[in-house]
């Protein structure tokens, strides 16, 4: 056991979080604190932390993530539950692929002239410098993971899970390779799956094409936004309902550019409020022509090459680019007189949502995976209750998702990530499916076989992530105790892309939910509401932040005001506000720890004996630990800090340290010190916000330890202290309403000095009425003076009709009355002679601005806008006179 760092005997003077962060998260790592010791006799909390990408660093989202699950994860261990938080990172197969890419075109190279294998060890030497990286940065955000048990989807155990289920839904019948429409970005030169294409209103323009009628006269419009696809097309569709085509079905027209005939169809798919109501169908490059095709039984003809120029099928548009050929149609169609007209037209189109480039539907032989038998059980797991979601709005939005799912293409046009478990034997055609390595074809002998080129799409091997990471398809220890996890924490714009799939795969592959509870934060968005992002440059570091303000601090401040799946904004006013808060803290521990003599530890608190003050803060510092509890229970972190930032800055801090400064002055040897209740809500405090704050909140209990009671003394840190519970007795409503009153009073008056412009060295009088609390609040009158400079303040029960207040501030408040005679917060003299000065002036301009508004001259000449406002200027100036008249009367 390492002992843990010397603490001084002084107190710094100011928080330094850099000379406390790294001592104390070395401690935590030598000591073994993060890894779980299994216990059969107790329930594990377990959540695997969602894998960041091998992309470069982390950034804001990242560190919500870690923040909220740290939370959750240092909680839970200190309630006693044997608390595994398992890191990993994520290969990010196209993600990772741009970033070297890039990379190796600044270098004046690409993967294509390296070869497969350099480039894939080039690749290998990027992930090991991002995954330090990445690894370094959690560290310093002080997350208390067990990096024991990092893991990374192309490690061996979860690479054997991805080939393992993969050949399990193959021979399941739930993987096949078929022709479908897929998303092709020629950039990334790979399909995508429908989730990684983002679409974006563009503003183009709407074409329509005459189609001639072959062999009669007549021609149906087409409108079309891409006519460049033209050439492709196989049918024009109309609404079988709309009667301005139905004698056109069943006839052929000529394309245009490349006089083929196709025929007229009907088909309900057709909306009859597009265009014209008739639409080409182009099935080789749209996802709803492609459904009609099948239906209709129409050809396919594909008009591009992967890098998106015309192909051989294209006529006389083979090789340009596609956008190019776009200028070339038009053109085209408007000498041969059939472009009718064009609009500008808004509409939606698909952009890939690494690099942006405008994705490309194609019809391509693709693997896919059938995931309607996958999504069945899922639904069930969430419609049940199996599976929580938490905010619950978003169990609706995932069960239409999923009941309307598509099969999902998996394979990927790539070099980087799980290549694709499949071989082909090249003498006599064998397909062959192994999670192993296969040496020769089991149908021939032939050892002449080649391994499909792909990879798989990133989300299935992430799909597998919280039973891979645990050592399936192994029965492993890991697996039957921390198996299923407790909570999977994520972003709620991945519930499609991942905690779907995880749940899908994890229920297939073992039998049982991956996670009881999904719990899905929001997007942090800079201080004005706006999404972070490079291009906008609104990007904040957490590196640089953490510098700044300390790591505590940037925590604090990104869980400030945060909900279960709403965004949040971080501004420098919250993490300045988390520094200050860090700071007071700091102050208020020192001056406990600095009024405790030497060698003196806490004494027993004996609640009978306590004065009001004491069994008030004991009182609502049990309502404190019950209301975080609730919150936390239900997900409400942020709530659960407000609520713990309230008391500690206000009812500790401002009001209980400063009543305690009052007894701790005090000569009397009567006097209760209260030390024993200032370092027992301190000590209980912080071990409440340890979760949010970890480093300061260790730095300041092993200071107070020193002064605990000695069964403290055998716990090395607060982080595997026990988390605070209620205590039975400790609620004590009749102190808290007498102590409200007396901070109501006190606050009351502070607002009059305030309002008054009274100086800090004048003291004023104050008379309380206090009605049934009088008795209780009469003892505190030497307290109200010290804290709200009152002097002399007498507390009767009731004040008299006839009191003599007519020159007084009355204070209305709850259950009391305050009344301030006025002469006590002003020099009544001088006030009156300022009163009678600025009579004076203000009764020679009236008398000036009435001599004007009868003036003949002036109102004939002055435009009556101008004489208007001179005559609403006099109106306020009597009104003003009238008032200030009424105040001298007050002297």
């Amino acid at each position: 056991m390492t002992q843990a760092p010397e603490i001084q005997d002084e107190m710094p003077r100011a928080y330094e979080p850099g000379n406390i962060e790294d001592k104390w998260y070395r401690f935590w790592l030598e000591n073994n604190y993060f890894e779980p010791v299994i216990d059969p006799d107790k329930k594990p909390f377990v959540i695997i932390m969602p894998p960041p990408n091998v992309t470069g660093e982390l950034h804001m989202g990242h560190a919500i993530t870690a923040a909220l699950e740290d939370i959750m994860t240092r909680w839970h261990r200190m309630r006693g539950e044997p608390t595994l938080w398992l890191p990993g990172v994520d290969h990010a197969a196209i993600a990772a692929q741009v970033v070297v890419e890039r990379q190796l075109a600044a270098e004046g190279t690409d993967r294509h002239q390296m070869g497969r294998e350099k480039f894939l060890e080039r690749m290998q030497q990027w992930v090991k410098e991002c995954r330090q990286t990445i690894t370094n940065q959690h560290k310093k955000l002080g997350i208390s993971c067990d990096w024991s048990r990092e893991r990374y989807t192309m490690d061996e155990g979860p690479s054997r899970a991805v080939m393992t289920t993969f050949q399990h839904l193959y021979d399941k019948g739930l993987i096949y390779r078929g022709e479908r429409i897929i998303n092709w970005c020629p950039r990334c030169g790979t399909a995508l799956s429908d989730l990684e294409v983002d679409h974006m209103d563009l503003s183009g323009h709407l074409y329509y094409v005459r189609y001639p009628l072959a062999g009669e006269s007549g021609s149906i419009v087409v409108a079309t936004t891409r006519p460049e696809t033209i050439v492709g097309d196989t049918a024009v569709a109309v609404n079988p309902n709309d009667d301005r085509f139905k004698s056109y079905i069943g006839k052929n027209v000529v394309l245009p550019a490349v006089n083929r005939e196709i025929p007229v169809i009907a088909d309900e798919a057709v909306s009859t409020e597009f265009g014209t109501g008739a639409v080409k169908i182009t099935p080789a490059h749209d996802p709803v022509d492609f459904e009609v095709a099948q239906r209709q039984n129409l050809s396919f003809i594909n008009i591009l090459n992967e890098d998106m120029t015309m192909n051989e099928n294209a006529g006389p548009y083979q090789g340009m680019d596609r956008f190019d050929a776009r200028v070339a149609i038009v053109k085209d169609l408007v000498e041969s007189g059939q472009l009718v007209k064009t609009e500008d037209y808004n509409h939606s189109v698909g952009h890939c949502q690494r690099c942006q480039t405008i994705v490309e539907p194609l019809v391509s032989k693709q693997w896919f995976v059938k995931i309607q038998p996958l999504a069945a059980p899922a639904i069930k797991a969430v419609r049940d209750g199996s599976i929580k979601v938490v905010p619950q709005r978003f169990t609706k939005v995932y069960i239409n998702w999923m009941e309307n799912i598509y099969d999902w293409c998996i394979s990927r046009q790539l070099w980087w990530g799980h290549r694709i478990p499949v071989w082909y034997c090249l003498a006599c055609e064998e397909i062959i499916i192994s999670a192993g390595t296969p040496g020769t074809c089991p149908k021939c002998g032939s050892s002449n076989i080649e391994q499909d080129p792909d990879v798989l799409d990133t989300w299935f091997s992430s799909g597998l992530w919280p039973h891979s990471t645990l050592g399936w398809p192994d029965d492993t220890e890991d697996l039957n105790y921390f198996y299923p996890t407790s909570v999977m924490e994520t972003g709620y714009d991945l519930i499609f892309f991942w905690v779907a799939r995880m749940i899908m795969l994890g229920i297939e592959n073992t039998g049982k939910i991956p996670f009881h509870t999904v719990y899905l934060h929001g997007l942090i968005r800079d201080d004005q509401g706006e999404k972070m992002s490079k291009t906008k440059g609104n990007v904040v570091d957490p590196l640089i932040s953490m510098e700044k303000y300390g790591t505590d601090a940037l925590r604090f401040a990104l869980t400030t005001g945060t909900s279960p799946g709403n965004d949040s904004r971080l501004s420098t006013s919250k993490m300045e506000s988390s520094r200050n808060f860090a700071n007071k803290l700091w102050n208020a521990t020192r001056f406990v720890v600095r009024n405790i003599a030497d060698g003196q530890t806490a004494t027993e608190i004996r609640r009978d004996s306590l004065p009001v003050e004491d069994r008030w803060i004991l009182s609502r510092l049990d309502r404190t630990v019950a209301t975080v509890t609730g919150l936390m229970d239900d997900f409400q972190f942020g709530e659960a800090q407000r609520q713990l930032y309230d008391f500690l800055w206000s009812e500790y801090c401002d009001w209980y340290i400063e009543l305690a400064k009052i007894r701790l002055h005090s000569t009397s040897e009567d006097t209760l010190s209260p030390l024993p209740v200032l370092v027992h809500v301190l000590e209980t405090s912080l071990r409440l916000l340890h979760p949010y704050m970890p480093f300061v909140t260790e730095e300041l209990w092993q200071n107070l330890k020193r002064h605990l009671p000695s069964d403290w003394q055998q716990c090395e840190s607060i982080m595997i202290a026990p988390y605070p519970e209620t205590t039975a007795g400790a609620i004590d409503s009749g102190s808290e309403q007498v102590m409200e009153s007396i901070i109501e009073i006190v606050r009351s008056i502070r607002n009059a000095r305030t309002e008054h412009k009274v100086e800090n060295s004048r003291w004023i009088e104050a008379r309380i009425y206090a009605g049934e609390l009088t008795q209780a609040i009469t003892p505190h009158a030497p307290s109200i003076e010290a804290l709200a400079r009152a002097r002399p303040v007498s507390i009767q029960d009731t004040r008299q009709e006839d009191g003599g207040e007519e020159n007084a501030l009355v204070l209305v408040l709850t259950g009391t009355e305050v009344v301030i005679p006025l002469e006590s917060m002003v020099d009544a003299e001088a006030e009156k002679k300022k009163l009678e000065k600025e009579i004076a002036g203000t009764s020679a301009e009236v008398t000036r601005l009435e001599a004007r508004l009868k003036d003949e001259n002036f109102l004939s000449k002055a435009p009556p806008d101008i004489v208007e406002k001179e005559r609403q200027k006099c109106y306020s100036l009597i009104n003003k006179l009238e008032r200030l008249r009424q105040q001298l009367l007050k002297y």
